[in-house]
This record gives structure tokens, C-alpha cells and sequence, in this order.
């Protein structure tokens, strides 16, 4: 399986993805594996096409969803 080693990452970085791994239940190294694996997966070009996926499946729930702009509005105004 190939290998990538990452120099120079910031001591705050490193902190933050220990701390992230040990939330997770994951040493270091699965953890930056996950995250790469899925970061991976997501490509721009995809992103509409994903976005208009998931827009079908909410409206196919026939829920209804607060629009927080509106929320956000009616706080400024009062």
C-alpha cells in the first residue's frame, strides 16, 4: 500500500488532529487516513450534482424546513 509523509505541519495541527483522533477512538495515523480517504472522495465537479441529490431526497420526505435567513431577519428587525 503507498505511503505519503507530510513535513512541517504546524505543532498546533499536529495537536488538533491528536485530539480529534482520540475523540474518535483512532490512533494519529487512522485518523489522518480517514480524513484524507474522505476528503478524497469529494470532488467540485460532483458538487451540484450531489447538492441536487440530497435537495430530491428532502423534498421527497415532505418535511418542511425553517429558512434561517428569514429567522435571521426577523432578529434584526426586533
Amino acid at each position: 500500500m503507498p505511503q505519503l509523509l507530510i513535513r512541517n505541519l504546524e505543532e498546533e495541527t499536529v495537536n488538533s488532529l491528536k485530539r480529534r483522533a482520540q475523540i474518535n477512538h483512532r490512533s494519529l495515523q487512522a485518523e489522518v487516513q480517514w480524513i484524507l480517504e474522505n476528503a478524497a472522495k469529494i470532488q467540485p465537479d460532483n458538487f451540484w450534482a450531489n447538492a441536487s441529490r440530497i435537495r430530491a431526497r428532502l423534498q421527497s420526505t415532505h418535511q418542511t424546513f425553517s429558512d434561517s435567513a428569514e429567522l435571521v431577519r426577523e432578529d434584526r428587525d426586533a
